[in-house]
């Protein structure tokens, strides 16, 4: 019995000792995936341009703002107020979303009164860009595309997947940071 545990010791050492072959890496041509992924994307983004300047184009009353952040607004009412929130400034809003024929999904007495500290929450990231724009008392319909809102994923319960979104948002508050509440 000692001499088999004997061996078996002998037999782990020496194959402990062996120095292991490096594998061959796997190669796995992913190029065409990302192609098909890049293609649908664009055609995505463009056909959700393309409904967003047919809603511009039919909506003669109001004049839209191209934001470099890559939606569209327009006023319902501007206020008078010069100041727009800053890091760390708590902005109290109401919202509503719509789809892309006006069909209410979310109306204000579903969303109710929110509260975002600028840049210190996590909130969608199309609506963060545009309350970071508005003042006081402003009240701006943006015009979304998906990947500024829910993306591939939708929201699980009333947005669809890819789906462009019209969000009519009033700003109530803008509490600055280095004001107490």
């Amino acid at each position: 019995m000692k001499n088999n545990s004997i061996l078996v010791f002998i037999g782990i050492l020496l194959i402990s000792c062996i120095k292991p072959i490096p594998r061959n890496p796997v190669t796995q041509n992913s190029g065409t995936l990302m192609e098909q992924s890049v293609s649908f994307n664009k055609a995505l983004n463009e056909q959700e341009e393309n409904t967003f300047l047919q809603l511009i184009k039919h909506d003669s009353l109001n004049v839209y703002v191209s934001s470099p952040l890559g939606f569209w607004y327009t006023y319902t009412k501007k206020s008078n107020s010069t100041y727009i929130p800053k890091f760390g400034d708590v902005v109290t809003y109401t919202f509503e979303v719509l789809d892309v024929n006006k069909n209410v999904l979310y109306s204000k007495e579903n969303t109710g009164v929110k509260s975002y500290a600028i840049d210190q929450q996590e909130i969608i990231e199309g609506l963060r860009d545009g309350l970071k724009i508005m003042k006081e008392g402003d009240e701006i319909t943006f015009l979304f595309p998906s990947h500024k809102m829910y993306g591939y994923l939708g929201d699980q319960h009333k947005i669809d997947i890819n789906q462009p979104l019209i969000y009519r948002v009033q700003l109530i508050k803008i509490n600055k940071k280095n004001e107490s509440n």
